[in-house]
């Protein structure tokens, strides 16, 4: 009987979650970004930043960011809930297709539990299933160049401590002149330690995400081509 409840417990858990998901998501569809940033992947690719604006989730305040991506034949839709200023996710919600293959990832994040629980899916049917655990809140890779625009007092030398699970500290190390295809900018350049990326936002009140540079073993440049911002 205690076995019934825990499997029907878990299926209303399962059936709500999804739910809120796909209600916010369809939302994406009838609302208008409040910020469209448009980049070009080196070597291939291109994605789009889209920042819908404040609105409540679970009862608190909350962000609605969706970032896509398409190179060479994979696309990548992430629908993320974060706190209101960018800081921390709350839940993002992965639609990945690579050629014939689909799949679909959901990551729950509880940053007074310093930890997150990855779910992954292949149409209705749940591949895999882990739960991680970190030193202090866990950070979304694709936010982190976001949450940077509301830093306060930047100074060359300035750093901040993530987990990404992987615990990393990133610093201010020079404020430089760069060329993207949206243009020239004087950018505040940040780097890691350990060094996986690279981060230039430009250095005026917008604190616009310029250029992103990927590290690893797959190293790729993010470079600004476009920014709408609705007005009203």
């Amino acid at each position: 009987m205690k076995k019934r409840q825990a499997v029907f417990k878990s299926i209303v858990f399962c059936a709500g979650l999804f739910s809120c998901i796909f209600y916010f998501s369809s939302r994406c569809f009838a609302l208008e970004a409040r910020e469209t940033i448009s980049y070009d992947i080196k070597p291939v690719g291109s994605c789009e930043y889209q920042d819908f604006g404040p609105l409540e989730f679970r009862g608190k305040k909350a962000r609605l960011i969706v970032f896509r991506t398409e190179a060479a034949g994979f696309k990548d839709k992430e629908v993320i809930f974060s706190e209101s200023d960018l800081s921390l996710p709350l839940l993002v919600k992965r639609d990945i297709t690579f050629l014939f293959h689909k799949e679909n990832i959901t990551e729950e994040y509880f940053p007074s539990e310093n930890s997150f629980k990855l779910t992954k899916f292949k149409g209705d049917k749940k591949t895999e299933e882990y739960s991680v655990k970190g030193k202090r809140p866990i950070q979304n890779a694709i936010l982190v160049p976001f949450s940077l625009r509301g830093a306060a007092d930047l100074k060359i030398g300035s750093s901040f401590a993530i987990t990404l699970p992987g615990e990393y500290t990133v610093k201010l190390s020079s404020i430089e002149d760069i060329t993207v295809p949206a243009g020239k900018f004087k950018a505040y350049h940040f780097t890691s330690e350990p060094a996986k990326f690279e981060i230039w936002i430009s250095a005026d009140d917008l604190r616009i995400p310029v250029k992103i540079k990927g590290l690893g073993a797959f190293p790729y440049t993010l470079e600004m081509k476009k920014r709408v911002v609705q007005q009203g």
